[in-house]
């Protein structure tokens, strides 16, 4: 090999050596993030996702985009990431059916959660509650159950993503009823059907709905686990009347396309770590519902892989199926 040629390889070598990479993610960002969100807006990964993304472009220097792309079960917003660059400028604000139910309901999934995404950070676990119209003869949950025994499949309930509408399936078994799912695409369209009455009850986070639960046009009956909700002080907890439930909550994180350099990944992790414990971004989450939350990237794969494993026993049991 010629004295020209073995410059060019000790350059090219340079040009790839983890020195040149860590300079390249100590200047990242140096242009816009986008955040795809697979929901219509104001739902929860939207209001997160504004939250942090506004506080991101505040210490980063650089703007922080949101991309509201709902369909298809958050498939459509899945696929845009997985196809973009892996360089840290796109991201998913994932739900939890995202990485851990989609690739149960589709035969032939049209992304891989586990190879085609690098897992950020988990970004909250939201709170899901069970409502019902204030107009509603349903006071409890108790009174929901004896209505539905004495109408069995007459009653209906709402739910925007497959945590939901799994939720749904799990309470008819445990409380012994039959209920019939009717589908929104997204917490803003749920919040819509127990107002105008379109539904009997749904399943949900907060989010879309606090202003009306705390103006009085929507009655909780219960929540899915043990943490406070202010606006209900004395909300009780689903399994005092359904013991048989187990604890739910819908979580929320961000991922990148794989192949995303993990000094970018751990640089974004950070950032939006700080953005969640920033005292006014927390009180706003936490009055929302949404408790924010924060892990490691390797915590998260991790955490991905348990609850993918948890949902893929209940999504064969119902045989749900999206093809």
């Amino acid at each position: 090999m010629n004295t020209r040629l073995i410059a060019l390889a000790l350059l090219s070598a340079l040009a790839t050596s983890p020195t040149t990479a860590q300079e390249r993610a100590d200047a990242f960002p140096t242009r816009a993030i986008k955040i795809v969100v697979p929901f219509p807006a104001g739902g929860p990964s939207d209001v997160l996702a504004r939250m942090i993304g506004q506080k991101m472009s505040e210490g980063g220097g650089q703007p922080v985009v949101i991309e509201n792309r709902p369909g298809a079960n958050t498939v459509l917003g899945a696929q845009q990431v997985a196809k973009a660059a892996p360089d840290g400028y796109t991201l998913l604000m994932a739900i939890d059916s995202t990485l851990t139910m989609n690739q149960y309901l589709y035969r032939a999934p049209p992304y891989d959660p586990f190879n085609d995404f690098a897992p950020i950070t988990l970004t909250a676990k939201t709170m899901q509650l069970l409502i019902v119209n204030a107009a509603s003869d349903v006071k409890t949950v108790r009174d929901l159950i004896s209505k539905a025994k004495a109408q069995p499949g007459k009653l209906n309930y709402g739910a925007g993503t497959i945590t939901t509408k799994l939720t749904g399936y799990l309470f008819n078994k445990a409380a012994g009823i039959e209920t019939v799912l009717v589908p929104y695409n997204g917490s803003a369209e749920v919040a819509q059907g127990v107002l105008t009455k379109s539904v009997d009850f749904s399943f949900d986070g907060p989010s879309a709905s606090l202003s009306l639960i705390q103006g009085g046009q929507f009655r909780v009956l219960a929540k899915f686990d043990p943490r406070p909700f202010p606006p209900v002080p004395d909300l009780p907890l689903i399994t005092t009347d359904v013991p048989n439930m187990d604890e739910i909550t819908v979580w929320l994180g961000l991922v990148a396309p794989k192949g995303t350099p993990s000094a970018v990944i751990d640089k974004l992790q950070a950032e939006v770590a700080k953005a969640l414990a920033d005292p006014a971004v927390k009180a706003k989450a936490d009055a929302s519902g949404l408790f924010p939350a924060t892990s490691t990237p390797a915590e998260f794969a991790a955490f991905i892989r348990k609850e993918a494993q948890r949902w893929s026993t209940v999504v064969k049991d119902t045989g749900m199926k999206y093809d």
